[in-house]
């Protein structure tokens, strides 16, 4: 592969202010995308695009909260008017909720981890497919988690909207069967990342691999070489399924 898979191209990051969105995003920007940063924590976007720009690449910042969805309209548009064209959208923002029994989750909380896991990603498919179609390759990933599958006991919330955001990404992934684009699904598993933290507050951190030891597999699934669709790569034991009945 190329020292810059990535050159020329645009990439919509979600989350990017820490963790997965900020590893993925400065290891984009390194393999040569121009990243398009979306996140609410203006400081931690700053830091990514100093971090960016002392590599020599570029970012343009878009604060906002993924629950304003107009806003993700907007960042459609404004997209086509600068570039045309989308390459690459690395879904990667996510929200825990609280840990607790289904019959004492509030409403508000349901509501928010619902709206920012599952309908920020529809919504943010609905703005940018158009221009994901106008790439030679585009290229959509969501990280999921195993929570979707697994379903422990009060983990309700986050299970079920991971859950839907992988029969999303499937279901979009069949519909992109016969273009240049194509929609996945990443797992990278246990890492010391703040979501962790708040799931698993006596854990030691220094158990846990950093977010930038996913990053290579990602750069991997969002360049145009990875022709692969609707698949779930998941990063503890590198196994990658794939999600689409054929017939």
């Amino acid at each position: 592969m190329s020292d810059k898979p990535l050159s020329g191209r645009v990439a919509v990051v979600t989350g990017a202010s820490r963790g997965v969105g900020y590893a993925a995003a400065r290891a984009m920007a390194a393999a040569g995308a121009h990243i398009v940063a979306v996140a609410r924590t203006v400081g931690g976007l700053e830091e990514l695009d100093d971090e960016i720009r002392a590599m020599g690449g570029e970012a343009t910042l878009v604060p906002f909260d993924l629950k304003d969805f107009a806003a993700i309209d907007r960042l459609g548009g404004a997209i086509y008017e600068r570039w045309g064209k989308l390459d690459i959208l690395l879904g990667n923002a996510g929200m825990l909720g609280v840990i607790t029994p289904m019959g004492h989750l509030e409403p508000k909380v349901f509501d928010d981890v619902m709206a920012v896991n599952v309908t920020a990603n529809w919504r943010l498919i609905r703005s940018l497919d158009p221009l994901l179609r106008q790439s030679d390759a585009g290229r959509a990933l969501f990280v999921t988690s195993g929570a979707a599958h697994r379903c422990r006991p009060y983990w309700g919330v986050y299970s079920a909207s991971k859950a839907a955001l992988e029969a999303l990404v499937k279901t979009y992934a069949g519909e992109m069967r016969q273009t240049a684009v194509t929609a996945n699904l990443f797992d990278p598993g246990a890492l010391r990342t703040h979501m962790r933290a708040q799931s698993r507050p006596g854990e030691d951190p220094d158990t846990l691999k950093t977010p930038d030891a996913v990053t290579e597999d990602i750069v991997r699934m969002v360049s145009p070489g990875y022709t692969a669709n609707g698949v779930l790569f998941s990063f503890p034991n590198g196994e990658t399924r794939d999600l689409l009945v054929t017939s």
